[in-house]
Order: structure tokens, then sequence, then C-alpha cells
């Protein structure tokens, strides 16, 4: 009796130290993920500050051009009302562009799609652990796991169609936009500019967290948040796939389709990427070919 009851101890203490150290874990990759995309942002004010004092940097703004071969970022601001346009006229090479003319910030831009996985997956597995832990069921924890894939792709699609898309005419609106969505359009085959990158998804992450736990036990919660963060990587992992991939089968191939369709012929239309549920929902279901040859 005594030894079952020194072996409950003992499991019930590596239980507690593995929570702690996957808790500490979890903060310390966080802070650090944080800390990246703060001085990345402190060297763009930084840089974007010589910039626009440089007397070498002034452009005459009417009729300006991009030149391709130079760092882009600093110049679509200049674009003014062509921005728009000239966003929306991609570039189909795999040659990934310069953005900054600074090498260190010129790497911050650049993900390789497998980072996605590799980095949040053991988070979600830690939201997973943490809700078992405080004695949610498995039935209930799959339930909460779905319904935060499914409001996930509520989110990609509003994110997408409202703020990807936003219309901007001035210099730092261009310039924030291509850095946040415009360069993915104008170059949709960068393969290392295509996902998000995790710097700056940790720090969206933060808030979302906070309204989970606003409408959620603690106990669902973070499977709740794991389900949503599920959902995130499935869908970079996607969008990466239909730029890149060759799919073989009926559903992956319409997909496909269905998003270089948005890239290359109605950009205004099409802004799921993992379905085309919530553009049937808010009708901006891209017509059919046929449907544009009536009309």
């Amino acid at each position: 009796m005594q030894n079952k009851t020194t072996s409950v101890t003992v499991s019930y203490c590596t239980l507690h130290v593995v929570s702690d150290v996957c808790n500490y874990a979890f903060k310390a990759l966080l802070f650090l993920i944080f800390y990246r995309q703060t001085c990345f942002l402190l060297s763009v004010n930084i840089f974007s500050f010589v910039f626009e004092s440089s007397p070498k940097m002034v452009v005459q703004k009417q009729n300006f051009v991009v030149d391709l071969n130079k760092a882009l970022v600093f110049q679509v601001g200049h674009l003014e009302e062509a921005y728009e346009e000239w966003v929306h006229q991609p570039i189909v090479s795999k040659e990934c562009p310069r953005y900054f003319e600074n090498d260190v910030l010129e790497f911050l831009t650049r993900t390789v799609w497998w980072a996605i996985p590799v980095i949040w997956l053991p988070v979600v597995c830690w939201c997973i652990y943490n809700s078992v832990r405080m004695g949610l069921s498995c039935p209930h924890l799959a339930l909460m796991m779905v319904i935060g894939i499914f409001v996930w792709t509520l989110i990609e699609y509003s994110l997408h169609r409202f703020l990807f898309h936003i219309k901007t005419k001035t210099y730092w609106g261009n310039t924030l936009h291509y850095l946040l969505h415009g360069c993915h359009h104008k170059h949709p085959m960068d393969g290392l500019r295509l996902v998000f990158p995790p710097a700056a998804t940790a720090i969206l992450l933060t808030p979302f967290w906070n309204v989970v736990k606003l409408v959620s036990t603690p106990s669902t919660a973070p499977a709740l948040f794991g389900g949503g963060l599920l959902g995130y990587v499935i869908y970079d992992c996607t969008h990466y796939y239909l730029h890149h991939g060759q799919p073989k089968t009926e559903v992956p191939r319409n997909l496909k389709k269905y998003h270089l369709n948005h890239h290359f012929r109605i950009q205004d239309k099409g802004f799921g990427i993992t379905s085309s549920l919530w553009d049937r929902v808010f009708g901006t279901l891209p017509p059919s070919k046929m449907d544009s040859k009536s009309m």
C-alpha cells in the first residue's frame, strides 16, 4: 500500500514538473519571438527615418516608377493612388525580390513554410495538455478543438477581406500594406514571403488568447485556443501548397484553381483560402468563367 502511494506521489510530482517546464518553455518561446519582432519594428522605424531624411532618397512622386532591381519597401509608397493597380499586376517568378537594403531587415522578412508547423504545433499540443490536465474530457476537448478551427476559418476570411485588401493611397499606407499582403499579390510565387512570420503571429496571438479566456472556462480556453491555432497552421500550410504544390485529386485541385483565380483574375472576390464557405455566406464568391463571359 505504501509503495502504491509513493508511486502515485512520484507520478503526480513528475506530471507537475513536466507542466511547469512546458509552461516556462512556452513563455520563453513567446518572449524570444516578441523580442525579435520588436527589434525588427524598431529597425524599420530607424531605417525609414534615415530614408525619408536623406536628400539622396528624395524622388519625384508624379508618374513614379518602381525600380524592381532595388529594395522595394520604401519605393511603393510613392506610387500613391497608382499603388492599387500596380500591386495587382502580378510578377510570376520564384525569385525573391529584395525588400530592404539592410541585410538584417531583409533576413527577417523571409520565412520557410515548415517553420509554421515546427513552431506552432508544439504550442497546440501544450494547449491540449493543459485542458486535459484541468479535467476536460476527450469528447469535450474534441468539440472545443473543432469549434476553434471553425472560428479560425471566419477570422481567416475576415482578415483577408477587410485588412489584407484595404484600399490605400498614402505613402505609409501603401508601404504597410505592401509589407502585410501587397507583396504577396505582386510576387505570388515568392515562397519565402508566403507564410506569416512567426514573430508577427506571436504578437497577434496575445489579444486572441485574452478574448478566448473571456468567453470560455479555464479548462476549455486552452483547447479552444489550440483549435484556433491549429486552424491557422492548416491555413498557412494549405496556402503554401496551393501556390507551390501539384495536387493530384479533385478537391485540392479545385481549391488551387479557386485561390489562383483570386490572384490572377478577380482580386476582390474569393477571400477564403482553406474553403469557399464564407465567400458563399457573404456573397464574395467569384463568378465562374462562363458567368463572366455571359455578363
